[in-house]
């Protein structure tokens, strides 16, 4: 498969499963939770609270994994595995652009000082569990 078709597919994948796992490291162990994911052009984008402990753990390494696309049919679902590097995105322009009303939650609106995003910028991006075929791996 080519890489431009290779690419097509990830963004198939990644548009169509917004939940995903993200895990983050603190004292050379991994944490994983369930996110909510957005992405443009493959960079995610994950709503988050400022004060919570993945921003911290963020704070002190950067690195970070996350899986979309293995949640409807089990062991055959075609999934991504992005590994990547993480920063705190407080824009407003972000904020708006994706505030939802189930966001209320744990928001105020979009302006609230504790509303941010984790914006992700993969390094390496691989589809695993393609009809049987070995991994393969997006270079970026």
């Amino acid at each position: 498969m080519s890489q431009q078709e290779l690419k097509k597919q990830v963004v198939k994948i990644i548009s169509d499963h917004r939940k995903g796992v993200l895990s983050t490291v603190e004292n050379n162990k991994p944490y994983s939770r369930y996110m909510t994911f957005y992405n443009e052009d493959l960079t995610l984008f994950t709503p988050t609270k400022m004060d919570t402990e993945k921003i911290d753990e963020i704070e002190k390494n950067r690195s970070v994994s996350v899986l979309l696309g293995y949640e409807e049919k089990g062991l055959s679902d075609t999934y991504v595995e992005i590994s990547g590097t993480s920063i705190v995105n407080d824009s407003q322009h972000l904020k708006k652009q994706f505030w939802d009303e189930s966001f209320k939650k744990w928001f105020d609106s979009p302006e609230d000082p504790n509303y941010v995003f984790l914006q992700i910028q993969p390094e390496t991006i691989r589809i695993l569990n393609n009809n049987g075929e070995p991994a393969q791996e997006l270079h970026l």
